[in-house]
């Protein structure tokens, strides 16, 4: 798609995004030099309405962004660039320029675990934890083998979004059945760090 820069007098907002939080970071404007210069660099450059001239973010403070992928809206006057940001982004020393942390989602799987814990030492009516756990260690195991082949179904043949939906309910089962077996994510986190570490050291 073309994208449209007379509609706004030369310019095109740019949405930036973090490639791995999907947190949004900030908001920009880039000229078709600016764009070509994000494209070739591969560090996200805006147009400086204030100053009037190009401007990579980063160049000061080097707090880069390192271009990941740009994605044009359906009007082609909109840009959402996928970024690596290196460093806060905000001038005022924020994680982001709409004051939020830019923070991995994954530390919420350790908050679902003691979630899944308080349903099960403290069941409370119609809790679809609970009643699992009521049922079984084998009614959880089949849940888990349930929903890992409907993931690898959605993986096959499905929409990314389905894929991450089932994803999701196959993690959360995982998450239900380590939990009966007394084992917590934190574990098996730390058993795929010492593969990793052992790994390294072997490639040296």
């Amino acid at each position: 798609m073309n994208l449209d820069f007379a509609k706004q007098n030369g310019l095109i907002p740019a949405i930036v995004q973090d490639a791995d939080t999907q947190k949004v970071l900030m908001l920009g404007y880039m000229n078709r030099e600016a764009y070509r210069k994000t494209v070739e660099d591969g560090r996200v450059t805006f147009w400086s309405r204030s100053r009037k001239t190009l401007w990579t973010k980063g160049e000061t403070s080097g707090h880069y962004l390192t271009l990941k992928e740009i994605l044009i809206d359906c009007d082609g006057d909109t840009l959402l660039i996928k970024a690596t940001p290196h460093g806060p982004v905000c001038h005022t020393g924020n994680d982001t320029c709409f004051a939020e942390q830019n923070r991995s989602a994954l530390p919420f799987l350790e908050k679902l675990e003691t979630v899944i814990d308080e349903r099960r030492n403290q069941p409370v009516a119609k809790s679809y934890v609970a009643g699992l756990f009521k049922k079984g260690l084998m009614r959880i195991t089949q849940k888990v083998g349930e929903e890992a082949t409907e993931t690898v179904i959605e993986a096959l043949a499905g929409s990314r979004e389905r894929f991450i939906s089932e994803s999701a309910d196959l993690l959360f089962h995982l998450l239900v059945l380590l939990r009966a077996r007394s084992v917590s994510i934190n574990e098996v986190a730390n058993e795929l760090k010492i593969r990793h570490r052992l790994k390294t050291e072997q490639n040296k």
